[in-house]
């Protein structure tokens, strides 16, 4: 097979794309019984990612995929235009804390280089210093380690750096003195903060609060289960840490090995901390202890809310918590209540519900409360609470998404960032005395004046069963609607998570070469309220592939496009949309983009990750039909002729097993009967997508697009004819 893969590389375009039925996957079928449902799992052997068979076939794959793509004259359009624009721009911040005596820290990337460095200034107008560069860490030649999470102590003494290898989660976590540049030589290895809530500092500033999990084997089945929010203190061994909120230091709490207890943030003011029960439903069971007793070694917490209390983003004012209540509400309203004696249910009402806005953030100030509003989860408003009264503030300019800051609520200051589809971040301090906004931009605005042409428009389009599907559109100003522009179709759907505006050159790139986007805010997300997401949650889960169909031939019948100039996008939980999409109506896409996908849910629940909670459990004989529905690997069914496809997996991913793109691919490259091409590429030196160097991850969404645009039949990117050599 691999002398094959060389002569494709070197011959003219004039190989079959079916070659790949020449080198199907091994396979070694299972069937299992689900409550009388006997179910034929074909590539199960596929899921042992020890066996050399399996390995080897994913390497054909992607060297095939490769070969494929190389072809394709404009394959690496969209990195080098990624790179250029970085540096155009000169350099880019990103994770910026800024300390209440007013220091900063920050990641910055200049705009020639591969991964990001931590600086330190004092004030925003202070020197600026390079405090470390992960080049550094275990001799990081091949800039393998990247920075993905900062937190510095409360007087910006200290620094704790977490960095990630090839795209894994799981983090190594080193100490920084910020005066001398001294990094203390333990090492904490058994965290991800960029991924589960962050770390807190004590208010000595000599120790911190941070998940740890039980193993730090990310293959492990276990690797989530078990977690606890542990103690560090500085200048202690790493592996000696103090269980402070766990299952096992806590038996009392009755917490589930499937839940992550975390602390949430506070302020250096605050009396109290607030544990929390994560189990990534939108509403969960806090506990409250005090500081010095949790400190001290007490293990007194106390049952603070409940799950069905619906009161999420808790934060202390005082001796008031103030948090967001979606208790007897169709959107949500700001609500107050006693530290000491919470009634949740009955409290307060700061905010009362606003028509078709969803509270969506806020920070407590020494001025009142700050709070964003946010409509179909595309339309930001900026809002200011004080004294009973409520008011609105003028943005500098018309935003999707807002950003809050603060430090606390005994300062004034607050920040503001604001972006759009069509508008780069920018960041602004608010002043209240003068209603003004302040740039204070760390990175500069670069201009760019290919976009100048580009438009968005928000739209709704009413689904089969009535309901309003929010989509933003993306084009060229000169667009004309007559059925032929290719359209790249962006969708999720799960958690409750929201597709919220940003400056996304990935979609303005594809503009700009002539294209169209829309970004489908399918049921599942967070858009439209926590109804929203469950209108595409376990039994209702296909609505959120239907909502994407719908949304699809609403473009087709409004003449923006046609089925043969259609592109459909997801990743992760989003491969499930697509997927399914994909295997309802193989008709309707010419192109399918399943990246880092979700394509076995009725397998999932055997992964790292594993989601019962949020899709389903096969131990529940009316779930285990809902994972069965929702499972794209399962409904490819033989002699049907689906759309090109382009299928992505990272070796270290842990949030989605790469096994499931992979069985996915197999599955589908055996049994279509089209001739349209099914590629599979894995990156062997990545994971999700994230904790990469920006050439490669630029890198992997270009070949996405190489090939999308290849399959829609974009001139620029159809393969040259070769002679053999």
């Amino acid at each position: 097979m691999k002398d094959l893969i060389f002569v494709i590389t070197a011959i003219l375009y004039v190989l079959p794309i079916n070659a790949q039925k020449n080198n199907l996957a091994p396979s070694k079928p299972v069937t299992e019984d689900y409550f009388g449902n006997k179910i034929l799992d074909e590539y199960r052997n596929l899921e042992d990612l020890q066996n050399p068979a399996t390995l080897q076939w994913m390497q054909s794959q992607t060297n095939y995929t490769n070969s494929i793509l190389n072809l394709i004259p404009k394959r690496n359009y969209y990195l080098e235009k990624r790179l250029e624009f970085d540096k155009r721009q000169g350099y880019s911040i990103s994770d910026l804390k800024v300390t209440n005596n007013d220091k900063y820290f920050y990641v910055k990337k200049n705009g020639d280089e591969k991964i990001a460095k931590l600086y330190y200034r004092e004030g925003f107008l202070g020197k600026e210093v390079l405090l470390y560069d992960p080049i550094q860490y275990k001799n990081n030649g091949n800039h393998s380690f990247v920075i993905n999470y900062i937190s510095p102590s409360w007087d910006g003494s200290k620094v704790a750096v977490s960095m990630s290898e090839k795209g894994k989660e799981l983090a190594e976590v080193i100490i920084m003195d910020v005066k001398t540049k001294y990094i203390h030589p333990e090492v904490i290895t058994d965290a991800a903060p960029a991924t589960f809530d962050g770390i807190k500092w004590t208010n000595d500033n000599n120790g911190f609060l941070y998940v740890a999990f039980s193993t730090i084997d990310p293959t492990s089945q276990d690797f989530y289960k078990n977690t606890k929010t542990v103690l560090y203190k500085i200048g202690t061994d790493s592996t000696k840490v103090i269980d402070v909120f766990s299952a096992k230091n806590n038996p009392d709490l009755n917490i589930s090995d499937d839940q992550f207890p975390i602390i949430l943030d506070s302020g250096i003011d605050d009396q109290y901390y607030i544990g929390m029960l994560v189990d990534f439903q939108s509403y969960r069971k806090t506990f409250i202890i005090s500081k010095n007793d949790l400190l001290s070694g007490k293990k007194n917490w106390r049952s603070f809310s409940n799950s069905d209390d619906k009161a999420k983003n808790l934060d202390f004012q005082k001796d008031k918590v103030i948090f967001v209540s979606g208790y007897n509400a169709t959107f949500n309203r700001l609500s107050r209540t006693n530290i000491a004696n919470p009634d949740f249910k009955n409290a307060e009402t700061l905010v009362p519900e606003k028509k078709d806005e969803i509270l969506k953030s806020y920070r407590i100030t020494k001025d009142g409360i700050y709070y964003t509003t946010t409509k179909n989860g595309v339309e930001a408003k900026l809002y200011l609470y004080k004294d009973g009264q409520d008011r609105s503030i003028k943005l500098p300019y018309p935003s999707g998404n807002i950003d809050l800051k603060c430090k606390g609520e005994n300062y004034s200051d607050i920040w503001i960032t604001c972006s759009g589809w069509a508008n780069d971040e920018q960041r602004f301090k608010y002043d209240l005395k003068t209603n003004t906004f302040k740039p204070e931009n760390l990175a500069p605005i670069a201009d760019y004046p290919e976009f100048k042409d580009v438009v968005v428009n928000e739209i709704v389009v009413k689904s089969r069963d009535g309901e309003e599907i929010p989509v933003s559109l993306i084009y060229n100003k000169n667009l004309r609607k007559e059925g032929n522009n290719m359209v790249l179709i962006d969708s999720y759907g799960s958690y409750g998570i929201s597709n919220n505006p940003y400056f996304s050159k990935a979609y303005l790139l594809w503009v700009l070469q002539g294209g169209m986007v829309a970004v489908a805010h399918v049921r599942g997300g967070g858009e439209k309220g926590e109804s929203w997401r469950l209108g595409g949650y376990k039994e209702t889960k296909p609505n959120t592939w239907k909502d994407l169909i719908d949304c699809t031939e609403y473009l087709i019948n409004e003449k923006y496009t046609s089925k043969d100039k259609i592109a459909i996008w997801g990743a992760s939980a989003g491969g499930i949309t697509v997927g399914r999409a994909m295997t309802e109506r193989p008709d309707l896409f010419k192109v399918v983009i399943a990246e880092v996908g979700v394509m076995n849910p009725l397998r999932d629940e055997v992964t790292p990750n594993g989601q019962p909670k949020e899709f389903g459990t096969v131990k529940d004989p009316k779930e285990f039909k809902n994972l069965l529905e929702m499972d794209s690997y399962h409904h490819i069914k033989k002699g049907v002729n689906y759309p090109s496809t382009f299928i992505t997996g990272g070796v270290n991913d842990q949030r989605v097993i790469v096994w499931e793109p992979v069985k996915f691919a197999a599955k589908l490259i055996a049994d279509n009967t089209s001739s349209n091409p099914v590629l599979l590429k894995i990156d062997f030196e990545g994971g999700h997508g994230g904790n990469v160097s920006v050439d490669q991850r630029y890198a992997n969404i270009g070949d996405m697009f190489a090939f999308a645009f290849w399959q829609l039949g974009h001139p620029d990117y159809q393969p040259k004819e070769h002679t053999k050599k």
